[in-house]
């Protein structure tokens, strides 16, 4: 029956199954065979017809669970009620408080053992996200006085780079503890920037995260 449906009917099908493979069995611990076999007949190949690997399988999963955050980003960027400063935040509070979060840290891998997953997140940080999104923002905050800097494309870069890379527990393995160390050096930082934009509940969130993280890496 699966082989009879449509391609974009079978990628779903692979991306569905491989979700609840990962978050049962973790990522590391998920083959391309145990994927086949939840997959109701559907061949090997027709998997590699549409994916070259496991990593470009997991790569999909987690643009399509995170799908919807290019549209919050495009939502907040166009708010005309908010200046430079408080659309950063908005941005911030937002990409860590939504539910779909929770899955991501249950099935992501630990990115040191994966350099693809880790240089595609370094590169979508930097050629999509910081130009797309945050330096219209930023650009934005200079012009309204909310944010000031002379440099609003590499502050934008800066501030992506620590929050998505140095204080992301699947890159670098903190504890809870660990991670509220880096939350409050980097509150203090953007503090120091004339950026207040990290309350005690983000603080909480990103906690709350890394403790998800380590849980289901303790459990595979």
């Amino acid at each position: 029956m699966a082989r009879n449906k449509h391609p974009e009917e079978t990628v779903d099908l692979i991306l569905d199954v491989s979700l609840r493979l990962f978050m049962e069995k973790g990522y590391e611990h998920t083959s391309i065979q145990d994927i086949i076999n939840n997959l109701g007949g559907l061949s090997k190949g027709a998997i590699y017809h549409h994916f070259k690997s496991k990593e470009d399988i997991l790569v999909a999963v987690t643009d399509r669970i995170t799908a919807e955050s290019n549209k919050m980003l495009a939502d907040i960027c166009s708010r005309p009620d908010l200046n430079g400063k408080e659309k950063l935040k908005a941005i911030f509070k937002e990409s860590i408080s939504r539910p779909v979060q929770d899955d991501i840290f249950t099935v992501a891998p630990d990115f040191r053992n994966n350099p693809k997953l880790l240089f595609s997140l370094l590169h979508d940080t930097i050629e999509n996200v910081a130009p797309n999104y945050v330096l219209p923002i930023m650009k934005q905050g200079v012009c309204d006085g909310s944010i000031k800097t002379d440099y609003p494309e590499q502050l934008g870069e800066l501030i992506l780079l620590v929050a998505n890379v140095w204080m992301n527990p699947m890159i670098f393995g903190d504890s809870r503890e660990e991670s509220y160390c880096k939350i409050r050096i980097f509150s203090q930082m953007l503090q120091g920037l004339g950026l207040d934009i990290i309350d005690e509940e983000m603080s909480q969130r990103l906690q709350e995260l890394a403790a998800i993280y380590q849980k289901s890496k303790s459990e595979e």
